[in-house]
C-alpha cells in the first residue's frame, strides 16, 4: 500500500482530569512519545458541546501517520513512562482508530 492510500491512526480520548497541576507534567511527557511516532493533535481539550449520550469533560484527537505508528506510540516506553503520570490524577476513555481512506 502506499503512503497515498495507506490510512491513518488515530486516538480518540475523552478524559477527566482530577489534577490540572499534575496533568500538565503528563503533557509534557507524553511530548516524547508523540514526537517519536509523528502524532499530530487534531483536538486537544477545546470547548465541546455534548449533544447526544454522555461524554468525559475533555476531549482528544491525535492523528498518526499509520495505525501501527498509533499502536506503536501507545505500547512505547515513552508513552508508558507518560501513562504512569497520567493515570493517578485522571480517569480516560482511550480507543485507536483506523482513519477512512475513499
Amino acid at each position: 500500500m502506499s503512503d497515498k492510500t495507506q490510512p491513518k491512526g488515530y486516538w480518540i480520548g475523552h478524559v477527566t482530569v482530577d489534577n490540572p497541576e499534575a496533568y500538565a507534567r503528563y503533557r509534557e511527557a507524553n511530548a516524547v512519545a508523540f514526537a517519536k511516532y509523528g502524532a499530530r493533535f487534531l483536538v486537544r481539550g477545546g470547548a465541546q458541546e455534548v449533544v447526544e449520550g454522555e461524554m468525559r469533560p475533555r476531549a482528544v484527537v491525535i492523528e498518526f501517520p499509520s495505525l501501527e505508528a498509533a499502536r506503536a506510540c501507545y505500547a512505547s516506553p515513552e508513552y508508558e513512562a507518560a501513562k504512569a503520570i497520567r493515570e493517578p490524577v485522571s480517569i480516560a476513555d482511550l480507543c485507536i482508530v483506523e482513519g477512512y481512506v475513499e
